[in-house]
């Protein structure tokens, strides 16, 4: 209703002594002052105890007061002490007569029209009782709606409604007893599937975000993640393949939402010689490619700086996310999947890049390196299919040039570990868990190097221009000076190297054997590398560089969430590795001892790439090989026996 006919309204049909609502109180009017309303309301009422009631008067806008009734009452005091017995079974027979007819079960109602049909008549000293009543009961909902427009509607509830209040109002009565029941069937693992609802606090301590649950306590439970994982599950809640790890370490299981558009418009260097994407044939995401034009290793990186700026929106989600989270059961990325088709390379005719030209001294180290921003056109290959084509004129240099760089490197002091990997997928529906050795290609080892190559000349070229950089650097480990053999050898070498560093100094990275470094070769799935990359654009296109104090804030930022990333990688594929076992009860395989323990001797699986202590084995050499099965297996604390067969 507008303010000029609400205006009419008030002046030609409402009259003095007509009752009203004012905020939560019934009221009537008293008398008109212009555009103002006087009204009289109750404020508090009088007590069994002889204390009289409160009454104030206010002079009130057009606006801040609803009609109940538009003709006069007998008094504000008769308003309020009006009460009708029987009033509940005229309710209910008027509530009948609406929804026999379905279509118009659920339209509004005045309170005058609702009032003569369940009285027969409107009055307005009944007014205040029937607004009270309409309210209250189970059948009629206040329009809310119409309130804001200063009116009086009531909905017709649908049974549906009706019941789930119903079951609201015996829930509340009822609290304490149906609480014992239910945790009498939590105590007995027989929850139903109603019982879910009651499961929230100890999901949260599953997933760390709580340390204590009252539910627990109750059930006799100890308090902490994994016996929460273990009452979920045995309870029937969490299925067993539930993977909590990615919340546990605070991560969102969802990937970036906000899009990057459509790459901006500007001047690219056209790069003729077609360039190799190498990658895993299951790879969605190719974000480097290799070519050699018979001067200069070129590698061309991904290029979604070009749209991504410093601190904006989709820089601070990725950031927050450090790295594109990659778990069996699927990736959860840092930036939009939809940005794959614009961004990364191989996917468009001509793919924008940010190119790392390199030249090369005899012995393989840099003598210069520039960057550009290109086009280039790009061709898919797999590992396996660039190996077979590893002597072909376009690739063959290539080839040399990783074999030169590993021979560097070696002199350098890097240090080569070679430990068992797997390839491992979970099935979305069935949740059914596949694994397989991760086969390698000589191709890896050449595209690894040309990665180092570019992450070397960037920190260079970084370090000569004089811009703020993430430098990655790693101390040089004490490798003992004989190192044995086979897979007790490189787990040595592995239990010697440190940790590595992200910096804005640079610094020699030991462990590859290089002297300044930096990732720069996956912006579209690693923060560190998008940085690096809004940095050397910045300095390309002329514009203010990140300084020393922000670039090290963000690079920390993003590597504590990159290592929480990390370690829910390395827990979530546990977790899946069990469940394969589960799966594949009948499951053998070869483990090799790779050290002597207090407790018994370590060894690796190398099908399933995890380490585990045998108890009690004799005559057990480092590098001996024995075959063995898996048993109590424990899904919530990770732990499983392996034993000899």
């Amino acid at each position: 209703m507008d303010k000029i006919n609400f205006s009419l309204y008030i002046k030609d049909m409402i009259k003095k002594n007509s009752p009203v609502l004012y905020k939560k109180f019934c009221a009537v009017v008293t008398d008109f002052d212009g555009d103002k309303i006087m009204i009289k309301f109750q404020t508090s009422p009088a007590t069994p105890t002889g204390k009289k009631a409160v009454y104030s008067e206010q002079k009130v806008r057009e606006k801040d007061i609803v009609i109940l009734h538009a003709e006069t009452c007998s008094s504000l005091e008769k308003v309020l002490e009006y009460s009708e017995d029987g009033f509940d079974e005229k309710l209910s027979e008027a509530y009948e007569l609406l929804i026999s007819d379905e279509s118009t079960a659920s339209e509004p109602i005045s309170l005058s029209d609702l009032a003569e049909l369940v009285c027969g008549s409107f009055e307005a000293d009944k007014s205040w009782f029937l607004y009270n009543q309409f309210c209250a009961s189970l059948e009629f909902a206040l329009d809310e709606n119409a309130l804001k427009n200063l009116e009086i509607k009531f909905i017709p509830r649908r049974q549906n409604e009706i019941n789930a209040i119903k079951q609201k109002n015996y829930e509340k009565e009822h609290e304490a007893e149906i609480h014992a029941a239910f945790i009498a069937r939590l105590k007995e693992r027989k929850l139903l599937p109603e019982d879910a609802r009651y499961m929230n606090e100890v999901e949260n301590v599953a997933f760390c975000k709580a340390e204590k649950s009252k539910v627990m306590v109750e059930a006799g439970v100890t308090q902490s993640p994994e016996k929460a994982h273990e009452l979920l599950i045995q309870s029937g809640i969490w299925d067993i393949t539930k993977n909590p790890y990615p919340t546990r370490y605070g991560l969102s299981m969802v990937s970036a939402k906000e899009g990057l558009g459509t790459p901006p418009e500007e001047e690219r260097l056209e790069v003729p010689e077609i360039a190799y994407a190498i990658d895993n044939e299951w790879s969605a995401d190719p974000d480097d490619a290799v070519a050699f034009d018979g001067k200069y290793l070129w590698v061309h990186i991904a290029d979604p700086a070009c749209f991504v700026k410093p601190d904006s929106s989709i820089d601070k989600v990725a950031r927050d996310k450090g790295t594109t989270l990659y778990l069996p059961e699927g990736a959860v990325r840092m930036l939009a999947e939809e940005s794959l088709a614009d961004y990364a390379l191989g996917l468009q005719e001509k793919s924008r890049a940010l190119s790392f030209r390199i030249l090369l001294k005899e012995d393989n180290s840099i003598e210069e390196c520039k960057i550009f921003k290109t086009f280039v056109n790009v061709k898919r290959l797999t590992y396996e299919k660039a190996t077979e084509l590893k002597d072909t004129p376009e690739l063959k240099p290539l080839f040399e040039i990783a074999r030169k760089n590993v021979e560097r490197r070696k002199h350098s002091g890097a240090t080569n570990i070679d430990l068992p990997e797997i390839h491992m997928s979970v099935d979305p529906e069935t949740k059914k868990v596949e694994i397989g050795p991760l086969q390698r290609y000589e191709a890896d080892s050449m595209v690894c190097e040309m990665m180092l190559l570019a992450g070397e000349g960037a920190a260079y070229f970084a370090f000569n221009n004089g811009i703020p950089f993430p430098y990655v650097s790693q101390e040089a480990p004490e490798v003992p000076k004989e190192v044995m053999p086979g897979l007790a050898g490189q787990f040595k070498l592995l239990r010697c190297m440190h940790k590595r560093s992200v910096g804005v100094t640079p610094a020699m990275h030991s462990g590859l054997g290089i002297a300044v470094y930096s990732q720069v070769t996956s912006p579209l799935r690693r923060y560190s590398d998008l940085i690096a990359h809004q940095q050397l654009r910045a300095y390309l296109n002329g514009e203010k560089l990140i300084d020393k104090d922000t670039m090290l804030e963000r690079i920390s930022q993003g590597d504590a969430a990159s290592v929480a990333a990390k370690k829910a990688s390395r827990f979530s594929e546990t977790h899946w590795k069990l469940i394969y076992l589960l799966q594949n009860p009948e499951w053998s395989g070869k483990a090799v001892c790779i050290d002597h323990k207090d407790d018994g001797d370590l060894f690796m699986i190398p099908s399933l790439a995890m380490q585990t202590i045998i108890k009690g084995l004799a005559g057990i050499e480092l590098n001996d090989e024995i075959d063995v099965k898996a048993q109590n297996i424990d899904i919530p604390t990770q732990k499983v026996e392996f034993i000899r067969l």
